[in-house]
């Protein structure tokens, strides 16, 4: 369970990390507090940080479930997956937004077996296996 642990960790900072991002880019480009609009640059690194923020409350409940009913290493293995998925989807939003998607699909893959996974193993502990 700690390598689940660590994986958390990390994904939670690397989600800090785009907050920073997005800070640096406010006064880069500069875009005044609350404005989210104004420079399509700085929309690039907000989206990242906005979707980032919208797949963790996805990524991880699914990797503590999976964790619990299934293996807690694959489950880190997966999230390692995801961590990687989310590094190149950021770089490539913020150069092309168009080029996004093998980071998405790295994103995306392990979260949907992670969930599959954990649902899988809590129906086979209640029927016994």
């Amino acid at each position: 369970m700690a390598y689940v642990d660590i994986v958390t960790a990390l994904a939670l900072l690397q989600f800090v990390a785009f907050g920073i991002q997005v800070g640096r880019a406010r006064t880069r480009f500069g875009i005044k507090a609350p404005a989210i609009s104004g420079n399509v640059e700085f929309e690039r690194y907000f989206r990242v940080q906005q979707n980032t923020l919208e797949s963790l409350l996805v990524f991880i409940p699914s990797l503590i479930l999976f964790s619990r009913y299934f293996n807690p290493s694959w489950a880190a293995g997966l999230g390692v997956v995801y961590l990687i998925g989310r590094q190149m989807y950021a770089a490539a939003y913020v150069k092309d937004p168009a080029k996004r998607g093998p980071g998405y699909a790295l994103t995306m893959l392990p979260v949907l077996a992670l969930i599959v996974g954990g649902v899988i193993g809590a129906v086979l502990q209640i029927v016994g296996h």
